[in-house]
């Protein structure tokens, strides 16, 4: 029996800057069932990244309704949506956001340090994470030291490492070459099909969105299509970029 995670109803954002309103998003209304793999696309200006925002607990909507596992942002005071934000959820972005001068290590175990995790258990939990994306024999060495692929992967570790029920991925092969790409891609299917992480990826790329089971396009801030697909990408497949 599926089950819902995310639920959106009639949901815009407005931004206010001194007298002006921006409008970006105009009555967005979907639901994702836990263990779907969604690529949201769109041209730029379409919303994706706004809609992310608010999907992820960074933002809130000016509009409408937006439940997460059966509560709704409105219902949560700040520290109740942080502790939400950072235990159930895992966050992959474009530019990496890896702390420099620190190792791997490091910084996959920074969510960590704001959780109800053990401290002695971070060691342990943070190495669990960096094996899944196969970097443990780069455990010890410097973010800086590594490749792009290398520091995205970093970044999907430190996203697993409070075991989040949903990983956020927004254009998170957009500053690697095609096998890195390919990498990372290849990365995200196995952490939903084998792993079982709901997975929402922000891409204005076809490549990418292959890799999904259903897409759902934005256009000028509302859903144009949204539709169920025959994954075009396997694990393994050439990756063209």
């Amino acid at each position: 029996m599926t089950e819902k995670l995310l639920d959106l109803s009639g949901v815009k954002k407005t931004y206010y800057t001194d007298e002006i309103e921006t409008p970006v998003l105009h009555g967005i209304s979907f639901y994702i069932n836990k263990g779907e793999f969604v690529a949201i696309m769109g041209p730029s200006g379409s919303g994706k990244s706004t809609l992310l925002h608010i999907l992820g607990f960074l933002d809130r909507q000016t509009g409408g309704t937006y439940s997460f596992d059966g509560k709704t942002i409105e219902d949560l005071t700040d520290d109740q949506v942080a502790g939400v934000r950072n235990s159930k959820m895992g966050f992959v972005f474009q530019s990496f956001n890896l702390l420099p001068r620190h190792t791997v290590l490091e910084n996959v175990k920074l969510p960590l340090m704001y959780s109800s995790v053990p401290e002695s258990e971070w060691e342990k939990r943070a190495m669990d994470a960096i094996k899944l994306v196969q970097l443990d024999h780069r455990a010890n060495f410097e973010t800086t030291k590594l490749s792009g692929g290398e520091k995205q992967r970093v970044a999907i570790a430190r996203a697993l490492v409070n075991k989040p029920t949903i990983i956020f991925a927004d254009e998170p092969t957009g500053n690697l070459d095609s096998d890195s790409g390919r990498i990372i891609m290849d990365t995200l299917q196995e952490l939903n099909e084998v792993h079982g992480h709901t997975v929402i990826l922000v891409t204005h790329e076809t490549y990418t969105a292959d890799y999904a089971s259903r897409i759902i396009r934005l256009r000028d801030g509302r859903v144009e299509t949204d539709s169920k697909v025959s994954r075009r990408h396997k694990r393994g497949d050439k990756f063209i970029k």
